[in-house]
């Protein structure tokens, strides 16, 4: 039975531990067993975190047993990314530059999810500093893709998504500046979901961006999502009940979204429109001209914010970060302090056109990478490759970070393919209602 454990989702599992058919302890312990036995565990996870995890786990047990639960997550494993701090354990966010590196404390929403009950395995491996949405990472280690062991798994948040994808955690927290929760969640099949820019705390999180940094969960069902977004800030989940796609109105942009779709992300896209139509959706097309100006400022408003943010430590010891992501964060130095200023005053004016002219639908669709996952070998010997791939597999997720609105992405069935979703500004519930009404239409 406990192998089963490993594939069901964190709802499910806490269903289980509710209705006694699942120790919390023997849960945990079966997901510590797994990894140890795992022969690319090492490539998932940078560290696990076993002592904490059995101590959590038994307190879970205890409240199980003295029908004091707190919620249905509560004694329920789950991994994060080595971005946020776990008190005691390294916390180096796929950095040489960060070697080392041991928190005191933990970051917020870790400690608020410990306070839900949820039971901490360990931190996963992900793109160094976060500034790489290929999860290509040769200075710690690049985990595996589900669907192709040549391939990258998609980052930053890659471990978080390989952990779930291979049967090493239920579900895992990462975070997304540009794409990193929605990229590697559809390249390995799974549900991510990219809260608003200051709905959970970024207290603890190693940043990359902090106007765009984001945190959200991967998981294998809306439900989980749901759940999870509850328990990082003590509230309510999401009530997905009676959720139908009967009368929507979903809006497909006729802009750069759809340009350059490869065949594989084509079909996959095609089929969940088709799919969400015969569901009861009205999906209708429209031109959004803003997409274009907004995207054009991207490149500054990313680059010039991360080495503002760790330049300083960088070229301390340049030599210890791999060339491709070294240079994407010294783009930032061709950008000077009033285009950087002007560039955010230019863009809240077209977030506030954007709200305007999608206010009258329940959701923007677009496909969540054009491609798919690239080959790890040509990445490392083509740097050209590298930055194209990089920028293309980006493209569509960066939209919604560029607008500030909440975003999803669900499998499509074709593997490696997802459909993404946005919806307004701290909308997260609503989102939530309709990924689940969409799961469930796509199968």
């Amino acid at each position: 039975m406990a192998g089963n454990w490993l594939w069901m989702t964190a709802a499910d599992l806490g269903r289980g531990i509710e209705a006694g058919k699942i120790n919390a302890v023997e849960l945990t312990e079966a997901f510590l067993d797994a990894i140890d036995r795992h022969p690319e565990a090492k490539r998932i996870y940078s560290r696990t975190t076993p002592r904490r995890a059995r101590s959590m786990s038994m307190a879970a047990a205890d409240r199980a047993k003295a029908g004091q639960r707190i919620g249905l997550l509560d004694g329920v494993p789950i991994s994060w990314k080595d971005l946020f701090d776990a008190s005691g354990a390294p916390c180096e966010a796929g950095s040489a530059l960060l070697a080392g590196r041991v928190p005191e404390t933990d970051a917020e929403v870790l400690t608020t999810a410990t306070a839900q009950g949820l039971v901490c395995l360990g931190k996963t491996h992900m793109s160094e500093l976060a500034f790489s949405g290929l999860g290509l990472n040769p200075v710690t280690a690049t985990p595996p893709c589900v669907n192709d062991p040549k391939a990258v798994p998609g980052g930053s948040s890659s471990g978080a998504a390989a952990s779930i994808a291979f049967g090493l955690a239920p579900a895992g927290i990462g975070s997304d500046t540009g794409g990193s929760v929605r990229i590697p969640a559809a390249w390995n099949d799974l549900v991510g979901l990219k809260t608003t820019s200051g709905r959970l705390s970024l207290k603890g999180v190693v940043p990359l961006c902090e106007r765009f940094d984001t945190v959200g969960p991967l998981a294998r069902s809306v439900e989980d999502c749901a759940l999870l977004l509850a328990a990082m800030e003590g509230g309510k989940p999401a009530d997905l009940a009676g959720a139908s796609l009967k009368g929507t109105r979903l809006l497909m942009l006729d802009t750069m979204a759809l340009d350059d779709l490869r065949a594989e992300p084509a079909r996959g896209f095609e089929g969940a429109v088709a799919g969400l139509a015969r569901s009861g959706a009205r999906i209708e097309t429209a031109k959004i001209p803003e997409v274009e100006e907004a995207m054009a400022l991207s490149g500054m408003l990313f680059t010039a914010e991360a080495y503002g943010t760790w330049g300083k430590l960088i070229e301390q010891a340049p030599e210890k970060m791999f060339p491709r992501v070294l240079e994407r964060f010294r783009a930032g130095l061709a950008f000077s302090g009033p285009d950087y200023v002007a560039g955010w005053r230019r863009l809240e004016v077209l977030r506030d056109i954007w709200a305007r002219k999608t206010a009258e639908y329940d959701a923007v669709i677009l496909p969540t990478s054009p491609i798919l996952p690239p080959n790890v070998q040509r990445l490392l010997d083509d740097k050209d490759y590298f930055n194209h791939e990089n920028m293309l597999a980006l493209r569509n997720t960066r939209i919604g970070n560029m607008f500030g609105v909440s975003s999803m992405t669900l499998p499509t069935g074709q593997p490696s393919c997802g459909i993404m979703f946005f919806a307004g500004p701290m909308q997260e519930e609503r989102l939530l209602r309709l990924a689940s009404a969409a799961e469930r239409a796509l199968g």
